[in-house]
């Protein structure tokens, strides 16, 4: 083999385990380090927020479409001028709320613990994954109800000035539909009153 040949050869080889070894590198998935987790499909933030009630997004379809939740409500009490019993039920709703909110989580935790366990353990079949994605799925479902149906109760507990008053004040007022007025709740008695 020629000089010129073996630098070729060379030049090459080098060349491809460079790019083999870049191009590994490139494609390293973005779930890498994840597979710490003790629940691979939540993060510890995830399950700290579902584990303190915490609404992850789950309320959004109401908070964003002129539905009030009962936190923010409380932090804007004074500009929304709250009275001193629906400063009183807002309390409520938010204490009962959050228990319902903190055991809903917590079982959604739990839930997501043992579909990772199956896959951990060797032991996922379809079945039980269909099963245990369906428990999943039914937890989740009923805390996100909970946050949205949190919303309409806090929303009953307001007037519609009240109601588009906070929508202002949260910064999407330009964007929200005007503030629904509840079928017998506290908005639809003021708005017809003369």
């Amino acid at each position: 083999m020629t000089h010129l040949r073996k630098k070729t050869l060379l030049l090459a080889t080098l060349g491809l385990a460079l790019t083999t070894t870049f191009g590994a590198r490139a494609q390293t998935s973005p779930y890498a380090g994840e597979q710490q987790r003790a629940i691979k499909a939540l993060d510890m933030r995830e399950v700290a927020a579902l584990r303190q009630g915490q609404g992850l997004g789950y309320a959004k379809a109401a908070e964003l479409n002129g539905y009030p939740g009962p936190m923010h409500t409380l932090e804007l009490a004074e500009p929304l001028q709250l009275s001193t019993e629906q400063r009183a039920a807002t309390q409520r709703l938010m204490a009962e709320h959050k228990a319902r909110a903190r055991e809903l989580g917590e079982a959604v935790v739990q839930a997501e613990a043992e579909l990772d366990k199956l896959f951990a353990e060797r032991q996922a079949t379809p079945a039980n994954v269909r099963e245990a994605t369906q428990r999943v799925a039914s937890l989740q479902a009923q805390l996100r109800a909970e946050h949205l149906n949190t919303h309409l109760a806090q929303t009953a507990l307001m007037s519609p000035a009240q109601a588009l008053r906070y929508t202002d004040l949260r910064g999407y007022a330009a964007h929200t539909p005007a503030a629904p007025a509840e079928p017998g709740g506290r908005g639809s008695d003021r708005k017809h009153r003369h």
